[in-house]
């Protein structure tokens, strides 16, 4: 009850909602590295996705390098990358990139793949191209499991990117790091809890992007697919 009630107060002290090391601050650096991380996994991923799927050229190769960077160590990468590179951002981006890559490129390729091809012939028989196909046709039913992918990276990603403190990088992973240094068990707590309100917040934020983009009959296929 005590730790309940020093996580309370840590909450509640004001200084711990103003300047660079405050709540908002962090929460900022925390939401940039998590978004630029997504943002270039989804460069990657999506289009060989697509492609792969599409063509159905390279599906086990994908699915397997795909499975090899699952059982990468996401902190292991970032210190490899660290030693090679140095200390700062863009290994942080480096490791959440490669941790976010896996799911969104399994879920496009397979969105892909699951449009019947009965449709595909259709639209071919209505003198559709192999490009139009794809945009016009595939894609669109592969919607709901390329944002179940996106969901899926964003939240393992905003986990993850407490590692940024590790390297001497801000976001939420400072309170977790400095209260281990000073042994503040209530410095860790209010950044796990931080870090674990986010990941909600973007769970409920991709359930609200999907219901909108993602007609009802799509939302159920993709439902059954997973």
């Amino acid at each position: 009850m005590d730790v309940l009630n020093e996580l309370v107060a840590w909450f509640a002290d004001p200084g711990q909602w103003s300047g660079p090391g405050g709540i908002p601050a962090r929460t900022a650096e925390h939401v940039q590295y998590s978004l630029l991380g997504l943002l270039v996994a989804a460069l990657i991923a999506i289009p060989v996705g697509l492609v792969t799927g599409h063509t159905g050229v390279g599906g086990f190769t994908t699915a397997s390098l795909a499975n090899f960077a699952r059982a990468l160590p996401t902190i292991g990468v970032l210190f490899l990358i660290v030693l090679a590179a140095g200390i700062g951002l863009v290994p942080v981006v480096i490791a959440l990139v490669a941790l976010a890559v896996p799911p969104i490129l399994v879920n496009t390729h397979e969105g892909v793949r699951q449009v019947d091809p009965a449709l595909k012939d259709a639209a071919l028989g209505m003198g559709m191209r192999g490009p139009q196909v794809l945009l016009r046709l595939e894609l669109p039913v592969a919607v709901p499991l390329v944002i179940n992918g996106l969901r899926t990276a964003a939240v393992q990603v905003v986990a993850t990117a407490t590692i940024a403190a590790y390297v001497g990088v801000g976001g939420l992973g400072r309170y977790i790091v400095d209260g281990q240094a000073r042994q503040d068990l209530t410095m860790m707590l209010g950044g796990s809890v931080l870090v674990v309100l986010l990941a909600v917040v973007t769970t409920l934020l991709f359930a609200g992007l999907s219901r909108l983009l993602v007609a009802p009959g799509l939302r159920s296929l993709a439902a059954s697919a997973r």
